[in-house]
């Protein structure tokens, strides 16, 4: 998967928008950072230059399990560690599993929207 793939799936799931709200970090590595959001909360961010890992929410027992099963699967760098884990590209972690959890973080983030929020943005 290249970047462009990772992006237009990110993209297809409902009401996603995309922002790189970094730009004017000191930190090389932070300014790349394109955020795909939910409404204002993200759900996973990758860094488009260098295009070497995503970042995406589970649940803490969820999180522990892929980093028993996947060398690829890391705790994620300046995120809460129970909840967040980085994904490495070109690892163990098959393109499928990949976008299935960036799937499951798009839920978690979308559950936790309130009630209102979530129909205006998904029109449910």
């Amino acid at each position: 998967m290249n970047v462009e793939e990772f992006r237009n799936f990110c993209l297809s799931l409902p009401g996603v928008t995309e922002k790189m709200p970094f730009t004017t970090m000191n930190d090389p590595y932070s300014r790349e950072l394109l955020c795909f959001y939910i409404g204002d909360k993200w759900f996973c961010f990758v860094n488009i230059a260098v295009f070497d890992r995503c970042c995406v929410k589970s649940s803490p027992e969820e999180a522990d399990r892929l980093r028993e099963m996947y060398e690829g699967i890391r705790p994620a760098w300046h995120m809460n560690k129970r909840q967040w884990n980085d994904i490495y590209f070109d690892s163990d972690v098959p393109d499928d599993e990949i976008r299935r959890l960036v799937g499951i973080s798009y839920r978690l983030v979308v559950q936790s929207l309130p009630a209102g929020k979530r129909k205006a943005l998904l029109g449910e």
